[in-house]
């Protein structure tokens, strides 16, 4: 039995529709740029394989009601996402098999500090600063694959204003290939959440909004800013 120097750290979890049990998140995958539209907007390529970046598993915020507006940032993002969990993983999964490591789905958003990513990638240097900070990564219950459909609209407002609208299936890359490429650069393995891109709309948010979004046949998620 292992002793440690000190209490181990809280196993982040996201509860799990229908279940007392819990979904032990082990770590957090992001797929950038993956719907046309928003890869336009940013200024990429929609010809580009898709890219990959990481927030710590302790920076989900599950079911929260409100979600702190993070420090050093002046210029804060809202990017609704269809998120992926997955039940088993490994190296190199082929995309016919892709679909048998999924536990289930859910509704996230990824929140970015647009203006220390900017300044980051200006300078060439890494960019976890603007994603992978604390609380930013809100995130509906994990609604099991037997319950969900994908085959619907993804949307965000703020303040019932609409922001972003799309559809699963404008996704450049699809779950499947998204699993299958992730899957080549790490070994997959069950707790895994797999973001897997946001729609166009994207833009600023300030204390005391109100979010909202959902994901058709998955779920739905709301907070706001304080």
């Amino acid at each position: 039995m292992t002793t440690y120097a000190f209490p181990p750290p809280v196993q982040p979890s996201v509860p799990v529709e229908g279940s007392e049990a819990a979904f032990p998140v082990r770590r957090v995958l992001c797929v950038g740029r993956n719907y046309a539209a928003h890869r336009a907007e940013m200024g990429g390529d929609e010809r580009d394989p898709p890219f990959f970046f990481a927030k710590p598993a302790d920076a989900i915020a599950p079911l929260m009601n409100d979600v702190p507006y993070p420090p050093r940032t002046t210029d804060l993002h809202h990017e609704i996402e269809l998120v992926v969990a997955l039940k088993s993983g490994g190296a190199d999964i082929a995309v016919d098999d892709a679909l048998d490591h999924v536990f289930g789905y859910a509704v996230g958003v990824d929140l970015t500090r647009r203006d220390l990513q900017g300044a980051a990638k200006a300078k060439g240097q890494p960019w976890e600063a603007g994603k992978a900070f604390d609380f930013s990564a809100p995130i509906s219950a994990i609604r099991p694959v037997a319950d969900a459909t994908l085959d619907g609209a993804i949307w965000l407002t703020v303040n019932g204003v609409q922001r972003q609208t799309g559809l699963v299936s404008d996704m450049i890359w699809n779950i499947p290939e998204i699993i299958a490429e992730a899957s080549k650069l790490w070994t997959l393995a069950a707790g895994d959440l797999i973001f897997t891109g946001t729609p166009e709309g994207v833009s600023a948010v300030v204390r005391g909004d109100q979010i909202a979004g959902e994901v058709d046949g998955v779920g739905a998620l709301a907070f706001t800013l304080v």
